[in-house]
């Protein structure tokens, strides 16, 4: 049985620390799935196909990656995806106490789903999806916080 993990999250835009986190999280699985989850209440900056097209080049070159989306819970989805692992990064301590609880639950629906945490490597640790938002909508340099295949596109993206 293949060992496959999801790494979920909005990815609105995804980041250089995302990116850093399924590299090293490779080696220790057969595929990773980088998965967006769709949640109808939260607005987002870029749409979502333009997100998954940015996930799509940014793994082009790794064909232990591929691109999903998924709406509802993602210990559901990981069932229908055959995959027994969750992959989540750790900035701090409040992501620490806020990602423990997450895990305890989809260990319960997702009936014995693990969850691996790495921790951010200290040049990404300040860096988040949120903050880059914020840095795009304020008209400011985002390019040292995305990944460089998809730089051009964010830069010259409308606001």
């Amino acid at each position: 049985m293949p060992k496959i993990a999801i790494f979920p999250g909005s990815f609105d835009p995804i980041t250089v620390g995302h990116v850093d986190l399924v590299k090293r999280a490779l080696p220790l699985f057969d595929q990773v799935i980088v998965a967006i989850g769709v949640n109808s209440q939260k607005k987002y900056l870029f749409s979502l196909e333009q997100r998954l097209q940015w996930l799509e080049e940014v793994f082009a070159s790794e064909p232990k990656v591929r691109a999903g989306q998924f709406q509802g819970l993602t210990a559901h989805y990981a069932k229908a995806t055959g995959a027994r692992y969750l992959l989540r990064g750790l900035r701090n301590a409040s992501d620490f106490d806020y990602e423990k609880t997450i895990s305890q639950l989809n260990h319960i629906v997702g009936e014995g789903i693990e969850t691996l945490f790495l921790i951010s490597q200290p040049a990404y640790s300040h860096i988040s999806s949120t903050i880059v938002r914020e840095i795009i909508i304020g008209q400011g340099d985002a390019s040292p916080f995305v990944p460089g295949e998809i730089r051009e596109a964010i830069l010259n993206s409308p606001r």
